[in-house]
């Protein structure tokens, strides 16, 4: 072969390579940023990554763009391993056209989609892109549908891992919303359907783009992203991480990563956390930490309905997903917000074959006229559907509340969970020993000459003989009432007494969840 060609070759890929330039390149780094190669460089063990595409440009003649040199059509695409496993990634190139999506750029995010879901790997997206190239018009929005269309098939097939590391506005939000997670960096990364400006002018609303769709927004308050990161480096850092606790596909299970953290460890502390009140609150993250392998517990949606926990660990070093109450917050009790946020988190375990763990401390629902109106009801179906609907190794553990249909949300055994313990300050029932006793009995209170002094005795009396596991363990609902320090050894021995759980579900196209 003639020198020149291969001369001709390297130049081209030397070009492709440096993007925008260098002056684009120093305007992505002033910014704080990385750029789409150097993101990718982070994330793939070395030498592993092999690029697709390199040399597709667009094909666009409207306004003269004919003219316009767009090096790999301002989108890098290809695979290779993380961890020694592997995983496809399209990371968008703002510092060529802004990283704008025209029809050749989104053709090149669907091929790579497509290998991902024929080949059965992990999708990474590395969104950084001022949207649709108006120039190409249609062709552009063509090119969203497509990829939007690709995400739903790809969904509950391969893990899909999105990260929003600049702007991203209008049609380009759906694509990171129809993924498994999204993780947003503070002070670069904003979402949006509509901008600040348009906001203003439609409905006189003055907002920073900060505050309308910054990182800290979106994890605190719509719930839309499910990690924050102070940086790219630490972003791409926790999308390793999130990869490590989840299969290539859902064929396969989770990979076993190596502890030394004995099995059989007891777990003496947590009954010295649970307070002797009952109305006093705790951190039920301390309780999941002390039953995961080396006290480690990758929190999801950390700033969002922080009165559920829901995340990632270890037992024996097999990933398990974990949904809790969190009694610090709002007494743990379920809202809008935690039914979605607990849902969403079951279904993603469900279709990725992690067993799923729940640590149960719920007075109730949480009453009130916005939460009915914004329509509790429908969204706390979304929990009994979702537990009902997963398959995968179900174990709950009722650490002390559990009242009413709060009970029967949080994986109870009527909602197919396989095996259901409680500790000995469980407490199951319809209600809370004292509404319960001023109800059931309110002739003998309200007869009574010192009112307080027999509501204070009946109140005791249903404690004593209703508000304990007993009642439920008798009729079968509690499959064990377990010391604390046997947590984490009855919850490893669940876990493998179920690993070859199979379970036939009726034959239909998919069920109707209440959304």
């Amino acid at each position: 072969m003639e020198n020149d060609k291969i001369d001709i070759l390297i130049e081209r890929t030397k070009k492709i390579k440096m993007g925008g330039g260098e002056k684009k390149i120093d305007k992505q780094h002033s910014l704080n940023k990385l750029t789409a190669r150097e993101r990718i460089d982070l994330l793939f063990d070395k030498n592993s990554f092999v690029e697709i595409d390199r040399f597709i440009t667009h094909r666009c003649t409207n306004f003269n763009m004919e003219k316009q040199e767009i090096l790999s059509d301002g989108v890098v695409t290809g695979y290779g391993k993380v961890d020694g496993r592997l995983v496809y990634v399209y990371a968008q190139d703002f510092t060529v056209v802004g990283g704008s999506l025209g029809e050749m750029h989104a053709k090149k995010i669907s091929k790579i989609m497509d290998l991902a879901v024929d080949v059965g790997a992990p999708i990474v997206g590395l969104n950084d892109s001022g949207g649709a190239r108006i120039q190409e018009g249609v062709d552009a929005l063509a090119g969203y549908g497509d990829v939007f269309f690709r995400n739903v098939k790809a969904s509950g097939v391969v893990p899909q891992i999105c990260a929003i590391m600049g702007p991203c506005a209008g049609g380009a939000v759906y694509s990171p919303a129809l993924m498994d997670y999204i993780y947003m960096v503070e002070g670069s990364s904003q979402m949006f359907i509509t901008g600040p400006q348009v906001i203003k002018t439609v409905t006189g609303e003055e907002i920073s783009a900060e505050n309308l769709g910054g990182a800290y927004t979106h994890n605190s308050v719509s719930g839309v992203s499910h990690f924050i990161c102070k940086d790219d480096e630490e972003c791409i850092e926790n999308i390793k991480k999130i990869l490590s606790y989840l299969p290539s596909n859902n064929m396969e299970k989770t990979p076993i990563i190596e502890t030394e953290d004995e099995v059989n460890r007891l777990t003496d502390s947590i009954e010295n956390i649970i307070p002797e009140d009952i109305n006093k609150s705790y951190d039920m993250k301390e309780i999941i930490c002390e039953v995961l392998d080396d006290n480690e517990f990758y929190e999801v949606n950390e700033l969002f309905a922080k009165n559920i926990l829901v995340g990632y660990g270890r037992v024996n070093g097999e990933t398990v997903g974990i949904v809790a109450n969190q009694p610090k917050f709002m007494a743990g009790c379920l809202d809008i917000n935690a039914s979605d946020k607990s849902s969403r988190f079951i279904r993603t375990c469900d279709a990725f074959n992690i067993p799923i763990i729940t640590f149960v401390d719920v007075p109730g629902f949480l009453p009130g006229t916005s939460q009915e109106h914004g329509g509790i009801i429908r969204h706390g179906a979304k929990m009994l559907y979702a537990y009902s609907e997963a398959t995968v190794p179900k174990i709950t553990i009722i650490v002390r509340k559990s009242y009413g249909g709060a009970y029967l949300a949080m994986g109870s055994k009527h909602q197919g969970a396989d095996i259901v313990l409680a500790l000995p300050s469980a407490q199951i029932a319809v209600m809370g020993p004292d509404g319960a006793a001023n109800i059931i009995f309110k002739k003998e209170i309200s007869q009574a000459e010192d009112k307080d002094k027999v509501r204070t005795q009946k109140i005791e009396e249903y404690k004593n003989e209703f508000a304990t596991p007993y009642k439920a363990a008798e009729r079968g609902y509690i499959d064990d009432v377990i010391e604390p320090k046997y947590t984490r050894i009855r919850v490893a021995d669940a876990l493998d007494m179920l690993s070859y759980k199979r379970k036939q579900t009726i034959p239909k196209k998919h069920g109707n969840i209440p959304l």
